[in-house]
């Protein structure tokens, strides 16, 4: 199966300059826990909500003033839409992510979650070892 049968295709964007704050609330709304940055329907980067935590909230910044540019991670791990579903987990597993931009021809086509894997009978398994994966490498010790 592809990612093009699995991914999300009505994804919710930003811009650079939109607060973090504004980011939040779209993550909220739409009960994801990232939001791609778009410039110019090109993915420049993303921002999850560990993100915002981390380099925002913990580090006592406003989130009304700080901008999804100053917390986005850059040049995200990407797949096409015709990437094969079992190389998307070993991927979200090799790069510890849970969540996997879908670009075709430069532009924002989806997005793929762990969870769209996971929802698939044929990929469970793969799905469970990329959660075991990212899981095993992002464990406090």
């Amino acid at each position: 199966m592809l990612i093009r049968d699995l991914m999300t295709t009505n994804v919710q964007t930003c811009s650079e300059s939109t607060s973090l704050t504004e980011v939040a609330k779209q993550m909220a709304s739409q009960n994801v826990g990232s939001i791609p940055v778009v410039q110019n329907g090109k993915l420049v980067g993303i921002v999850t909500d560990r993100d915002i935590v981390t380099k925002c909230i913990a580090k006592n910044l406003d989130c009304n003033s700080t901008t999804a540019s100053s917390c986005m991670t850059r040049n995200p791990v990407t797949v096409s839409p015709e990437t094969d579903a079992h190389e998307a987990a070993r991927l979200m597993s090799k790069e510890q992510i849970r969540r996997l931009p879908v670009v075709e021809n430069g532009k924002l086509v989806g997005i793929c979650a762990l969870g769209d894997l996971a929802v698939v009978d044929i990929h469970v398994n793969e799905a469970g070892e990329a959660l075991s994966g990212i899981s095993e490498q992002t464990q406090v010790h």
